[in-house]
């Protein structure tokens, strides 16, 4: 959902990225005057900043590593201090050893061959959209104006029963593009699930696509998205490449532009060559329609805790075709750029709601993953469970920070921190930078200082209320407008 007045926000962003997505933006473009833009000469400052901190971080590391060597062998004199010690050193050994190995999958990691037109399968692209405003106007013409045989693409939106005037917005779309989509208008709110659902029912391709509303793709990424199946009939899934539309709305987009690069281009990587991608995106995800309708009625209805599931259907979806023996790819070069919070309440809204799903579906795949799911590649599927079941039970700021506490030393908890932070950069940043050539990378220093003192506490509260399935994001878009009134009924809007 964005509101249309932000559109400013990220029309000079779009300008910049080789015209690949047209006129979708006024010709006149006013520039984004806020304090929380990051213009050409600000970033310069920043990025000079940030070096500068990242050179004190180090210092003040290296004055420190005398007294914390001296805490941790006072550790060693008792019990419990001994405990601690062993139990950092285990962990420190396995998520080593687990990146060594990440590290050589990406190296060997190459993005499926696009194919030819007379290679393709068909496709359906759903749009699901609630509360989204204009936005989902330049979503739909991303997806019309992609390179894809008109006869071997279907494209239908859904509008979730939003209250603004995403439904205008959708019939401008279908008038725009005579023939092209098929608009359907849910009577009510239903939540995102029951949307795809109506799509996915309405569907004729042999592959579907799920595309977010409040993201543009690029003119080749459905092509390179789909190709995959095509190679190889095992494939079930295909996860897309989503990176940050709004990049010059503040601070946190700046932030997550580099943590999505590394958990895309890095972990979705490592994943797909052992075919165990564990998620594919809600902003751009395609699967092949045998074993999404054999699993439709289960995913549709699934329950946890005695509720009904309603987030975390891309995670649910994914589970589902692993469960029956699928693959499931990752594609680098199909790249999708979606809008990402910008306010830290909205930031955390999102990622709890993506944490509570994570332990939902992380206890639905210990139902299977030790078990002869399929017959290639367990032995990854069940090691990226297991870091994954890792990161979840065992949040390492929170059990750091503890651990100081309780052995009389909270001060020293700064100094892990630092060096938390400076591993940030080795790692995240310059990975981020090995793949955009940017010196964005210093981001990663920020952003793991930040993800460790504000976001640190959302694994282990999903945890405590993870039967909670309360969307929190969707807010009403402002218009100009007045609102389209309801139907009765689900309506179909073919063009003229």
């Amino acid at each position: 959902m964005q509101k249309s007045t932000n559109l400013s926000a990220y029309s000079a962003f779009l300008s910049g990225l080789n015209g690949r997505f047209g006129d979708f933006l006024p010709k006149k473009v006013e520039r984004f005057d806020d304090l929380t833009d990051i213009s050409d000469a600000g970033g310069r400052t920043v990025r000079w900043i940030l070096a500068l901190a990242i050179i004190c971080a180090m210092w003040v590391v290296c004055q420190s590593m005398p007294e914390l060597g001296r805490f941790y062998r006072s550790l060693l004199e008792t019990g419990t201090g001994t405990a601690y010690v062993i139990f950092g050193k285990w962990l420190f050994i396995t998520y080593t050893g687990v990146f060594l190995w990440r590290l050589y999958l990406v190296a060997r990691y190459k993005p499926a061959e696009a194919c030819s037109d007379a290679e393709l399968l068909s496709c359906t692209v759903i749009v699901p959209a609630y509360n989204e405003g204009r936005q989902v106007l330049h979503t739909l013409r991303s997806v019309v104006r992609s390179d894809m045989p008109a006869d071997k693409l279907q494209i239908i939106a859904v509008d979730d029963g939003s209250k603004d005037d995403t439904w205008r917005w959708i019939q401008k779309a279908v008038q725009r593009f005579p023939n092209r989509i098929e608009a359907i208008r849910m009577p009510q709110n239903g939540g995102k699930r029951k949307a795809l659902n109506e799509g996915f029912l309405r569907s004729r391709g042999d592959i579907i696509v799920t595309i977010d509303s409040d993201s543009l793709i690029e003119k080749h990424t459905i092509r390179r998205l789909i190709s995959p199946f095509s190679r190889d009939e095992r494939v079930g899934a295909v996860a897309g490449c989503v990176r940050v539309l709004n990049l010059h709305q503040g601070l946190i987009p700046r932030l997550l532009d580099v943590a999505f690069a590394f958990t895309f281009d890095f972990h979705r990587a490592s994943q797909s060559q052992v075919d165990s991608v564990i998620c594919t995106p809600g902003a751009l995800s395609a699967y092949r329609r045998k074993p999404l309708m054999d699993n439709l009625s289960a995913w549709l209805n699934q329950t946890f805790m005695g509720r009904h599931s309603t987030i975390g259907e891309d995670r649910a979806m994914t589970n589902f075709i692993l469960k029956d023996g699928y693959s499931v790819k990752f594609q680098s070069d199909a790249i999708v750029y979606t809008n990402v919070p910008t306010r830290y309440k909205q930031l955390c809204k999102m990622l709890l709601r993506w944490a509570r799903s994570n332990v939902r579906e992380t206890i639905f795949m210990a139902t299977f993953v030790f078990k002869k799911f399929r017959a290639f590649h367990r032995t990854g599927a069940r090691i990226n469970f297991m870091t994954c079941l890792m990161d979840t039970a065992f949040p390492r700021l929170p059990l750091a920070v503890g651990a100081m506490c309780l052995f009389g030393r909270p001060d020293l908890w700064a100094v892990k921190l630092l060096i938390g932070a400076l591993i940030a950069v080795a790692v995240q940043g310059g990975f981020y930078f090995l793949r955009r050539r940017s010196i964005d990378a210093l981001w990663a220093f920020p952003y793991s200082i930040f993800s460790a003192l504000a976001l640190s506490w959302i694994a282990p509260y999903a945890i405590l209320t993870a039967a909670n399935g309360s969307w929190m994001t969707r807010e009403i878009v402002q218009t100009d407008h007045p609102q389209p009134k309801k139907n009765a009924g689900n309506v179909t809007a073919a063009a003229a």
